[in-house]
């Protein structure tokens, strides 16, 4: 009996150590093995944005181009392609027009409609010499020159300003600025070069360009790899820690959003293209997510009003899986600059109207009238010869530049000319104010700078090892 008591006694003992030794295993506070390694990977999927640093004349299928990174690659925590990198690529396709649009372009005078480019980059060139091959795919929404642009939050008047808030001002400049530093290397066009390419882009047979600035979504098609390094307890420790009040961060949207389509709650979720710092501490590594949902849309709607969106972000999500929740502000995002887009101090979005649109309907509106224009001083057929010729061709440009130029100048009608002038008038006053307005589109791969707020009581936290950092992403767990 006593035999059969110690017997189960040690077998207590042993079991009781191994769950203390277990428990140990699976602590979130253990310190990282010393034989642990982090991949430097930039993975599959991932946007290298390419700015065109010259104007390109376009010619052929395989037709050589060039361009610099404009934001900066990194993996984990490591920059591994700075911006300013040289990019090489090749054209790879120029889409056919159809006959509709090749019949409507030629009754415009324009007999060289502008084609679809298809275009892949295949090197990167280091600043040491190193070539690194690449294959890529340029994503939907490529190909506009595009512009930064900063919520207004700074512009409102504040009592107390806290330290919070100007750290988020001025991460939002510092974000600006990058953006600027990186368009610097671009060529771009002085003033009269810009009005000889708009004078020759008038002529009905014309070359294409892509102009400098044009930037372009290279999703990489195989990995990057940069090798490893090891992960120190130090940089373990530091991804339990929540960003600090103010932090901001730069992403890629991974979900496509426009206006026309989007719906209120529509999930969204944004990667991380640079790593979080605070000082000299690791906060969040490049390829954390974050996810939301659109809290507000607005589509386009008639008599020129412009669509809306607004998203939140409130899910941070660690490359391991890690989760919590937070509370962040779309404090800027890159936008095409014709679609004049603007942010308000909440983070909400909206597609602003092109101020162009009083100078194109103001020459329609003067060509109309000159149309309508008599002078006293010829009689029917002489004024017909002499003045009233070039008044009927001013009415006919504001319609079908070709059809309408043509009937004004050979058929001899003064009626005729004032009806092309009035239709070319009335298309540009419904084209540019009563019509539907412009819906705001963010492609996938847009680039944004997220703010992050206080963070909301009972943040959801994982309970696993943060130091897992060589599995795929699992997703969160709540």
């Amino acid at each position: 009996m006593i035999t059969n008591r110690l017997l189960f006694a040690a077998f207590l003992t042993c079991v009781f150590t191994i769950s203390l030794d277990a428990q140990d295993a699976v602590s979130p506070s253990a310190p990282a093995s010393p034989n642990e390694t982090i991949p430097l990977t930039v993975p599959k999927g991932t946007a290298v944005q390419v700015v065109l640093d010259k104007e390109l004349k376009i010619q052929n299928v395989g037709q050589s181009v060039h361009g610099r990174v404009a934001e900066p690659v990194y993996a984990f925590d490591k920059l591994v392609v700075p911006a300013g990198t040289e990019v090489t690529g090749q054209i790879t396709q120029l889409e056919g027009v159809s006959n509709g649009r090749r019949t409507l372009d030629a009754l415009n005078a324009d007999f060289t409609p502008s084609r679809k480019v298809q275009i892949e980059f295949h090197d990167l060139l280091l600043a040491d010499g190193r070539h690194i091959p690449i294959h890529t795919t340029v994503t939907p929404g490529s190909g506009q020159v595009i512009q930064f642009v900063t919520n207004t939050a700074g512009e409102k008047k504040k009592t107390v300003k806290d330290a919070a808030s100007e750290k988020a001002d001025q991460a939002r400049e510092d974000a600006k600025r990058q953006w600027d530093d990186a368009m610097r290397q671009v060529h771009e066009p002085g003033k009269l070069h810009r009005i000889e390419r708009y004078a020759v882009a008038q002529l009905p047979v014309h070359p294409q360009y892509i102009d400098a600035g044009t930037v372009y979504f290279a999703e990489l098609a195989e990995p990057l790899d940069f090798g490893t390094e090891p992960l120190t307890p130090e940089i373990a420790a530091s991804l339990t820690m929540p960003p600090p009040t103010g932090s901001s961060v730069h992403v890629r949207l991974m979900t496509p959003l426009s206006s026309a389509t989007a719906q209120q709650g529509q999930e969204v979720e944004a990667a991380l293209s640079q790593p979080l710092f605070d000082g000299n501490r690791l906060v969040l590594p490049q390829g954390s997510r974050l996810k939301g949902s659109v809290v507000q849309v607005r589509p386009a709607r008639r008599l020129s009003r412009n669509g809306q969106l607004r998203m939140v972000f409130h899910e941070l999500v660690l490359p391991d899986g890690l989760a919590q929740k937070v509370e962040t502000t779309l404090a800027g995002v890159q936008a095409g600059k014709g679609q004049d887009v603007k942010l308000d101090a909440e983070g909400g979005a909206e597609a602003n109207s092109p101020k162009t649109r009083y100078l194109a309907t103001g020459i329609s509106v003067m060509l109309a009238l000159a149309s309508a224009h008599t002078d006293g001083d010829h009689d029917a057929h002489a004024g017909d010869v002499g003045g009233n010729s070039g008044n009927r061709v001013a009415g006919g440009a504001g319609g079908f530049k070709l059809v309408g130029i043509a009937m004004g100048a050979f058929v001899h009608s003064q009626p005729l000319g004032m009806a092309m002038g009035a239709y070319g008038a009335s298309v540009s006053v419904y084209s540019h104010f009563l019509a539907r307005g412009r819906d705001l589109v963010f492609p996938k791969n847009t680039a944004m700078e997220v703010a992050i707020g206080p963070r909301p009581s009972g943040p959801s936290r994982d309970s696993r090892k943060p130091t897992d950092l060589k599995r795929e992403n699992p997703g969160p767990k709540t």
